[in-house]
């Protein structure tokens, strides 16, 4: 009789525990934008959000106080301050550093890279015809981008800027002469901008990499809870709406079926990046 009370009182218990997990509150905070006009955060937003959702979990969303662009985010993501989700193209360093979930939220098409140049450079790259003769171009790119070193490992010689707003900069005088970026980032990000720059139309490189969202080492509970409602994303086919509704017309757009895509090794790739899980990728039809 003692025995079955006391297997009562323990079952009373963890129910306790469970609906308390359940109705607990998750804060979780992200960089906040450039601006609230900045699109190409949206995107990682509501993936964000639709993974949360699946979990059932009871959870507040909130960008940082103060805007955080990649590196610094990244750090404060390190340090355990300010934010505890970063999204971010992968490297062997960042995951040595952080927690990252292994599932690409944008399918690899952070490694397409069109280009945007100055409009009065567009007949010099209408004449690359070759890889080679694309590499007698400089590229400008962040100082701490892995980007950076992916392109110098496959022999460009790069032109570096501190932060993502010097690379335009730059490009207007002419101190670079293009800006590989990413098509689920470029068409947001050249509203408003010159019109003296403009986007070559006809090539782009491509390398192997994923942007994943981190968390901090010690958060492993908050990285299940993101990777749980991913896969339970993919598996209900919410994922791949989300990912089509958002890029499908972008990659018209850009006319990626037409254009020339030089592929480029990523030596930063690291080995446990989910490459034969052929549901996570893009697949770019020529």
């Amino acid at each position: 009789m003692a025995l079955k009370y006391i297997k009562t009182v323990l079952l009373l218990c963890s129910l306790l525990v469970a609906t308390q997990s359940a109705a607990a509150l998750w804060t979780i905070n992200y960089p906040k934008p450039l601006d609230d006009s900045d699109a190409r955060a949206e995107y990682p937003i509501a993936l964000l959000k639709l993974a949360l959702d699946k979990t059932g979990v009871n959870y507040e969303l909130l960008p940082s106080d103060r805007i955080l662009l990649s590196s610094k985010a990244l750090r404060q993501l390190r340090e355990n301050r300010e934010v505890n989700v970063v999204w971010s193209m992968t490297d062997s360093q960042r995951e040595k550093d952080l927690l990252p979930i292994r599932i690409p939220i944008a399918k690899g098409l952070i490694g397409l890279r069109v280009f945007v140049i100055n409009v009065d450079r567009e007949a010099e790259f209408a004449r690359v015809s070759s890889k080679n003769e694309l590499m007698n171009f400089t590229p400008l790119q962040g100082e701490e981008w892995p980007d950076t070193k992916i392109l110098q490992a496959n022999g460009f010689n790069v032109a570096t800027v501190p932060n993502f707003k010097d690379a335009y900069s730059l490009l207007l005088q002419n101190k670079g002469d293009f800006f590989p970026r990413s098509v689920i980032e470029v068409s947001a990000e050249l509203e408003g901008r010159s019109a003296s720059l403009t986007l070559e139309p006809d090539m782009a490189v491509y390398y192997p990499t994923a942007m994943y969202y981190f968390v901090n080492k010690s958060n492993p509970t908050l990285a299940r809870l993101i990777e749980t409602g991913l896969n339970r994303a993919i598996e209900d086919g919410s994922f791949e709406a989300l990912f089509k509704s958002s890029n499908e017309a972008i990659l018209e757009q850009l006319d990626i079926k037409n254009r020339r895509i030089y592929t480029l090794d990523n030596p930063l790739l690291p080995p446990e990046t989910p490459l034969v899980d052929e549901r996570l990728w893009y697949v770019i039809e020529q």
